[in-house]
């Protein structure tokens, strides 16, 4: 499916019937990373219609005016105004996906029922993100070293150099992230590059302030991308937020404990349901 608009086209798959929840990717990827993650949860959980979009220029979306932060999130803007014109619903974003969806929240909060961030970029800037030291959890470097050259690159801060934890990190990266990466427009890393462009022209965290809807942020304990800490900074701009730091878990997490994430989910959906219905 597709919505064309001045400037941009973005492509998005949907699912189910029910209540609207939208997906958010993270930068340079595409909706497919999104679905190995969701889709198993909502297959036993009726009642959602779920809607994947490719961000603008990455995926399948297209990009021909968007030269910073601001223009992709008018993109989205737009995109959900098509799609749920006046319709109440839920976001969930992951890393910069995240912020977006902070921002999205924000615009039209309103129409915003519940939020979740998973792994969430809280600072655009990367410069100023509080990042863990790396550490492997179980160390193994003859097991690293023995990977094709373009997997070792990938996969050189593992935290579990283990024979099943890499192979798990192999498949991801190769099925999902690799190809998405390619698909990129070459905006993509321009924006990504420049730490103005990267973010929004507004104070995102003064403007999320006092949201009350239901909320879940799932921070990784071991993330080397965004870190866990500055997620924390926002818990209290968000009063009906669950926080969660998971161990044992980086930047791809939930592929290491996705039932965790299931049970999480599951008690936020829980929440967005009582908070609709007044209970």
């Amino acid at each position: 499916m597709q919505c064309d608009f001045d400037g941009a086209t973005i492509h998005y798959e949907e699912f189910g019937q029910g209540r609207p929840i939208v997906f958010l990717h993270g930068w340079s990827m595409d909706r497919r990373v999104e679905l190995p993650v969701y889709e198993p949860i909502f297959s036993v959980r009726g009642g959602w219609r779920r809607i994947y979009p490719d961000l603008p220029g990455m995926g399948s979306s297209l990009a021909k005016r968007i030269d910073n932060q601001d223009d992709v999130l008018a993109v989205l803007l737009a995109f959900i105004d098509r799609v749920l014109p006046g319709e109440r619903f839920v976001l969930c974003g992951t890393s910069l996906g995240g912020y977006l969806a902070r921002a999205i929240a924000v615009r039209r909060r309103e129409q915003v029922a519940g939020l979740l961030l998973r792994v969430p970029a809280v600072i655009a800037d990367t410069t100023r993100r509080t990042i863990p030291p790396f550490e492997p959890l179980v160390k193994n470097q003859a097991l690293v070293d023995a990977l094709p050259e373009e997997e070792r690159l990938a996969l050189a801060e593992a935290l579990v150099q283990a024979p099943a934890w890499l192979e798990a990190k192999r498949r991801q990266f190769r099925d999902l992230v690799a190809p998405a990466i390619a698909a990129n427009a070459p905006l993509v890393a321009e924006i990504r590059a420049d730490a103005g462009r990267y973010a929004v022209s507004f104070d995102l965290a003064q403007a999320e302030k006092g949201f009350d809807r239901p909320t879940l942020i799932v921070a990784a304990r071991q993330d080397r991308v965004v870190g866990y800490r500055d997620a924390w900074d926002i818990l209290e701009s968000y009063p009906r937020a669950t926080f969660a730091v998971v161990d044992r878990a980086d930047h791809g997490w939930p592929l290491e404990s996705p039932k965790l994430l299931a049970a999480l989910v599951e008690d936020w959906l829980d929440r967005i349901e009582l908070s609709e219905k007044g209970a």
